[in-house]
């Protein structure tokens, strides 16, 4: 009975479960937008079909669902981009991946927002498109920002700092070169001095016209960010200019490397396009190996072979672009399966602002807003799983693990150089990034980022020096200090042919004067001449570009290295004392000139104290500090002046008495003064030395004694030698043992 209330129970909750989620729709359909006759179109056509057969072979994914796509071709044309999304709209599609021109993204991002519908792109990489201004728009690749970075970093590793910019004249182009800029200013101090803009469809006269007025500008490093279909015609215009030759650089963005891919097996390709841009640089988005990547290139091959019926158009390969729309549209199946599977149900209803008007035929009333639009769109921005393209996850608006591969073309092919990630930079390593996505930390220094050895145009292998002198340019500004002070050093003189002079000046045109070919320059004098400029306002008018270097006695400090490049110093003082230059003679008086006068004034005045502190112990027991007033001051000053002449001390004689330890002796530097205590006399203290007698001594009550107040005799009564203030002795006698005398042998 209990087996059946359990299982009447599990059957109960499993009705209950089923009510509340919906079911699966049947079928589930997406759209895409791109170009089919493009370079990128015809690789993103067939990874889209491969990835919807996959999809729906995979039991795992949308469980009872069957996904379709709706292709529509844009033309490489924004009015058309906009009316093929608008007819997608009409079709109640869930989810649009495409399109691959970012001015086309521009405009149907208005549209999907509007509806609500989530757009993934595998090809807008207008870094602008990640603004909030276009909240439903999903890049489903890596943005121009990280590439221009790689660009910025191969400039930064050649010690280029002026950069022509060649770009198509678009959305795609514009928003590309800012980030150029941006990135070239933050990495390499580097800018772009020329920015050459041609119009989308230009043709081969209006390209070479182009390239005629770069030519002209000192740079001869050329970075190209066009579309594959057109960007080749740059590339033919500047091999008829005989641009292609050694002293240029060219560096072209990913869509080199994606037009190289797809027609690589063309044997017309080989034999005219490849020509043309021998020793170029290219960048193609990096993707990791692996088993789906080379199936998956596989079956692209066979495919391609099947849908192509000439030999020339056979065997071409997948370019980056296939790679991302192939996983852009697992990613919008993955968001539909989680979508579905937490009770998502898919409704559509009519938005009351957009109705036709009077007599229109556009049908604009037809369009549908995804009611549960937002919902997909967090799903999709969730998305976290591995692709072909390696770890699909987002943070924030952009893919993680942005990387390219750095590569060189030569012969009918290309040879990779090296790789650039947002992690480790410029390596010839290539990228790898810890469990989870996470890129391991930047080595940060620029000795770490290395290249292989690349073969520049005309077959050489010595980085270009990137510049020449223009035939159209100016003289170099050079900022001067125009100093008040210390003018030996630079400041303005217009007794000068050049209008300024000092050492620095000379430093400068010796400097000049080593290289191999002229340098035009022009003094401009930094300053007002009232007062000394702003060195720190000098540096920042050269980071500015308002000059294009300073000459002076500009110090060498942090703050001021990190916007502007320095030379080697050429003076270096360190710690110094500045004092003028006096020609002065030298007598016998020379030593008394470090005395001044207030240092003479203290001298005396320590003679005279001293001279003061001894008269006032001395008068009441020495009769020599006694007499007139008069006498006494000349003691006082002569005893104290005296001593810088005179010891003042006697010769004393070893008396036959020893001191003991507790009662002292005070004697003072002068002659007949000697300070005593009560002294502890012993006749015997000199008695036998190496068994000799000692010298015969008169009775200890015979022998005088120096004490304070003159000789005192032994004849003084006890009462006279307390008046002298001295206690009379007390001559403690001990027997003294005599060694005998030594016996002769």
């Amino acid at each position: 009975m209990g087996a059946r209330l359990r299982l009447l129970r599990a059957l109960c909750m499993c009705s209950a479960l089923a009510i509340a989620l919906p079911a699966r729709p049947p079928s589930v359909t997406i759209g895409a937008l791109f170009t089919f006759d493009s370079v990128i179109g015809s690789s993103a056509a067939t990874a889209i079909r491969l990835a919807v057969d996959d999809i729906n072979r995979d039991a795992t994914l949308l469980r009872g669902t069957n996904l379709s796509v709706l292709m529509q071709d844009t033309k490489c044309s924004g009015f058309v981009g906009t009316i093929q999304a608008l007819e997608l709209m009409e079709k109640q599609v869930v989810a649009v991946v495409g399109p691959q021109s970012s001015g086309i993204a521009h405009v149907v991002s208005h549209v999907v927002s509007q509806l609500r519908v989530p757009l993934v792109s595998f090809a807008a990489t207008d870094p602008a498109l990640a603004s909030a201004q276009y909240p439903f728009f999903v890049r489903a690749a890596h943005d121009d920002a990280f590439q221009m970075a790689a660009v910025a970093d191969v400039v930064a590793h050649f010690g280029w700092r002026e950069v022509t910019a060649v770009y198509v004249d678009t959305d795609y182009g514009r928003g590309g070169v800012d980030a150029l800029g941006d990135a070239l200013e933050a990495a390499a101090r580097a800018r772009i001095t020329c920015k050459a803009a041609f119009p989308p469809g230009a043709d081969s006269a209006a390209l070479v016209d182009l390239l005629v007025r770069a030519s002209m500008m000192e740079s001869r490093v050329f970075v190209v960010h066009a579309a594959p279909d057109s960007g080749l015609d740059i590339f033919a215009a500047a091999h008829k200019l005989g641009m292609m030759d050694s002293g240029y650089v060219w560096i072209a963005t990913e869509w080199l490397a994606a037009a190289i891919d797809s027609s690589s097996a063309a044997a017309s390709w080989r034999t005219t396009a490849m020509s043309r841009i021998q020793g170029v640089l290219t960048l193609r988005q990096y993707t990791p190996d692996s088993d789906a990547k080379r199936s998956l290139e596989a079956r692209f091959a066979a495919a391609a072979n099947r849908q192509n019926a000439t030999a020339e158009a056979a065997g071409s390969m997948m370019n980056a672009y296939g790679l991302f729309a192939y996983d852009a549209v697992w990613m919008a199946a993955r968001a539909i399966d989680q979508f579905l599977g937490d009770g998502g149900n898919i409704s559509f209803s009519a938005d009351p602002s957009i109705r036709d008007a009077n007599g229109s035929a556009l049908r604009l009333s037809s369009l549908r807003v995804f009611d549960q639009g937002e919902q997909l769109l967090r799903k999709v921005m969730l998305a976290n799983f591995t692709g072909v393209t390696g770890q699909v996850r987002f943070s924030g608006r952009s893919l993680v693990n942005p990387a390219y591969e750095v590569l060189n073309v030569g012969g009918t092919g290309v040879r990779r150089v090296g790789y650039w990630s947002n992690g480790t930079r410029l390596s010839v390593a290539a990228p790898s990034w810890a469990d989870g996505g996470a890129a391991p930390p930047s080595n940060g220094t620029q000795q770490q980022q290395k290249l292989y050895s690349v073969i520049w145009p005309g077959d050489t292998t010595a980085p270009p020096r990137g510049w020449v002198f223009p035939n159209n340019g100016r003289p170099l500004r050079i900022g001067v200090p125009y100093r008040t002070t210390y003018r030996q050093f630079v400041s303005k003189d217009p007794r000068a042919p050049d209008g300024v002079s000092g050492y620095c000046i000379d430093v400068f045109k010796a400097a000049v004067a080593l290289l191999p070919y002229p340098v035009p320059v022009s003094f401009i004098p930094f300053g007002d001449g009232v007062k000394n400029p702003s060195y720190g306002e000098l540096v920042q008018r050269v980071a500015g570009g308002s000059f294009d270097a300073a000459v002076g006695d500009v110090s060498i400090v942090t703050n001021r290295t990190r916007v502007v490049d320095f030379t080697q110093p050429y003076v270096e003082s360190g710690l110094v004392i500045v004092s003028p230059v006096k020609a002065t003679g030298s007598n016998e008086w020379a030593f008394l000139k470090p005395f001044t006068p207030g240092m003479w004034a203290v001298t005396g005045a320590f003679f005279l104290f001293v001279g003061a502190v001894v008269w006032i112990l001395e008068h009441r027991f020495n009769p020599d500090f006694r007499g007139p007033p008069r006498k006494q001051m000349v003691t006082i000053f002569w005893f104290s002046f005296s001593t810088m002449f005179f010891a003042h001390s006697e010769e004393h004689r070893e008396h036959p008495w020893s001191l003991r330890p507790h009662h002292l002796a005070l004697r003072r530097a002068h002659h007949q003064l000697q300070l005593h205590r009560q002294p502890d006399l012993h006749p015997d203290g000199a008695a036998a030395v190496d068994g000799h007698p000692g010298p015969r001594q008169p009775p200890l009550q015979q022998r005088p004694h120096r004490l304070p107040g003159g000789l005192l005799r032994p004849q003084l009564h006890d009462g006279g030698a307390r008046r002298a203030g001295v206690a009379p002795p007390r001559a403690r006698h001990r027997p003294v043992r005599r060694q005998p005398a030594a016996r002769p042998r």
